[in-house]
């Protein structure tokens, strides 16, 4: 990271660059040797009374004293990708949520406040892809209300690390009490190497419609109401997998889902029973369903991964997905 003009260290950022992207340099609070300096890289969402606050793709604000500073620069808005297709925040945010859509909404200017009876935090959170036409304060009080009439947590989903991210909104929820809980990456990769891949495919069993055996294996509700059918049945063209077990009758062995949309497919509830796992089910449903995929046309795969999932990430790891972004749940505090 190079700082310096001249082989002298300049702080070449002031007050007037808060929203852009920055790199900085300040001295490092352990004074321990080796680590003189610390460096920092994301968006500049604030510079008040002496303390700048940098939010960097982890979601984390950081708040820096101005006095520590020993060098600092604007830098690119985003780091240039180095494989997968080529693909803006503001294309994929609108295709993950149609991937994951509610039993019910309502838009608050260019926000998107969802609900599905508290199933899943992505169909119960608002989606601020824009201005909501009010002050923030006021938007985030109609947020409380709109969610407290549902008897529902109010969740605000954000994204940083890309360009057209939402550093600046993560720090004024943080300002304001609310409470990141949850951080998973969205990974993309180009879909015909997925399709291609050496699986037992004809193992799997594709369907549009969910039914009772796919259900039994899925572990992300306590009853399957018609809400939790509505929300895992929406999007443009929605296709379920299925590897029965070995004894009829008993649950699947692995299940998957992907929703497909124009040259986008979304993977999801890709899950495998642990009696069955390093049998390469994973790698088979996602291949069976990345092959129906391309036969409707489309070219690239994206997916979400909490980011403590290490078993998901290193399999994703090797079908070629690289992270594309965060996203953060922050809860009302």
């Amino acid at each position: 990271m190079e700082f310096t003009i001249g082989g002298r260290l300049e702080v070449r950022i002031t007050p007037a660059d808060v929203g852009k992207r920055v790199s900085v340099r300040r001295r490092s609070e352990s004074g321990a040797a080796g680590s003189q300096f610390t460096d920092t890289v994301g968006v500049l969402t604030s510079w008040d009374d002496g303390v700048l606050s940098i939010t960097p793709k982890s979601g984390d604000s950081v708040h820096i004293p101005q006095s520590s500073l020993v060098a600092g620069k604007v830098v690119p808005s985003a780091p240039a990708r180095r494989r997968g297709p080529a693909a803006t925040f503001a294309e994929l945010a609108p295709v993950c949520a149609r991937a994951w859509q509610p039993v019910e909404s309502e838009p608050l200017g260019d926000w998107l406040l969802r609900s599905a009876k508290g199933f899943t935090r992505r169909a119960n959170s608002v989606l601020p892809l824009g201005d909501p036409g009010t002050p923030l304060d006021e938007a985030l009080a109609r947020v409380e209300r709109w969610y407290e009439d549902r008897g529902l947590p109010a969740y605000v989903q954000t994204a940083t690390g890309a360009e057209g991210t939402q550093e600046e909104l993560c720090a004024e929820l943080e300002r304001r009490g609310w409470r990141r809980e949850v951080t998973a990456e969205v990974r993309i990769a180009a879909l015909a190497p997925i399709g291609d891949q050496d699986a037992d495919v004809a193992r799997v069993r594709l369907s549009r419609e969910i039914d009772e055996t796919w259900l039994s294996r899925y572990q992300r509700f306590d009853t399957p109401g018609p809400h939790v059918l509505k929300v895992l049945g929406s999007g443009p063209s929605v296709w379920f997998a299925t590897v029965p077990g070995d004894t009829e009758g008993d649950p699947p062995a692995a299940i998957g889902r992907c929703v497909v949309d124009g040259r986008w497919v979304g993977f999801m509830a890709v899950e495998v029973d642990a009696a069955y796992r390093r049998q390469g089910l994973a790698t088979a449903v996602m291949t069976a369903l990345a092959r129906q995929a391309l036969d409707e046309g489309a070219s690239a795969a994206w997916l979400q991964v909490e980011a403590d999932n290490e078993r998901a990430r290193a399999l994703y790891d090797r079908m070629g997905f690289a992270t594309h972004h965060l996203y953060h749940h922050f809860r009302s505090a």
